[in-house]
């Protein structure tokens, strides 16, 4: 599929109020079963999070990271225009996983999946984001600090959780004591995470990392500067791909 003009955003259509994840309105995009999403974040390593201040600079920052050699990449919530952004990738870039992040309530998590989200993320449990998605074509991935946290949100059905403040908590010495107990359960590691971390957190026993301003560095998005993020997009996922995954 042709690349969209540099600006463009398609515009998003009406949004449907549903009280729950029907069917019809996860067959409204191209569906990503848990699963999957799952085995394409883990292939990945990387998962890319974006927050911009405005829906332009969202998508041309989100370009350059997907055009670096991102595959996998979460746009957060409290971006503007974010459902604008979140489908116009996912039409620009099909191939690509576009997810939601920060994703805090049912209405936020409902939107995002119609405008064409693969997964959602967020900082912490949102027991009724889980329930919603019970038995859907949706990967929720909630925030967890502790064991406890951690098994509570595989026995409410969780498929992985993401650990968060990763860096505050440990970092991936954390990761590994976490995983020892729970080896079954995918993790992804999340906040303040550099680059050259990557490699050091996936040894670890981390499915994935999620990086914010290692990849979206704020003087360059600041800039414009979107070869900078396009490289640094480039970098993370060599060290991803050099990690022993042990």
């Amino acid at each position: 599929m042709a690349s969209a003009p540099h600006g463009f955003i398609a515009p998003l259509p009406p949004i449907p109020c549903y009280r729950r994840f029907p069917s019809s309105a996860v067959s409204m995009v191209a569906s990503l079963s848990p699963r999957t999403a799952i085995a394409e974040i883990q292939k990945s390593g990387v998962i890319a999070c974006l927050r911009a201040d405005n829906g332009t600079l969202a998508m041309e920052a989100a370009r350059a990271a997907l055009e670096g050699g991102v595959s996998v990449l979460e746009v957060m919530m409290p971006t503007p225009d974010v459902l604008m952004v979140i489908e116009a990738l996912q039409l620009e870039f099909p191939f690509s996983i576009i997810g939601a992040g920060t994703v805090l309530n049912t209405d936020d998590a409902r939107k995002a999946v119609i405008a064409g989200a693969k997964f959602l993320t967020s900082p912490a449990t949102v027991m009724e984001i889980l329930r919603e998605v019970e038995g859907s074509e949706v990967l929720y991935v909630p925030g967890v600090m502790t064991p406890t946290e951690v098994l509570c949100a595989y026995d409410a059905g969780s498929k992985m959780v993401k650990v968060y403040p990763a860096t505050i908590l440990g970092g991936a010495k954390y990761i590994s004591a976490l995983k020892r107990p729970f080896p079954h359960i995918p993790m992804l590691a999340s906040q303040g995470i550099s680059i050259d971390s990557v490699g050091p957190y996936l040894d670890a026993g981390t499915a994935a990392v999620v990086l914010s301003d290692a990849i979206f560095d704020r003087e360059a998005m600041r800039r414009g500067d979107f070869n900078a993020i396009s490289k640094l997009a480039s970098l993370a996922i060599s060290e991803a791909a050099q990690a022993g995954r042990n």
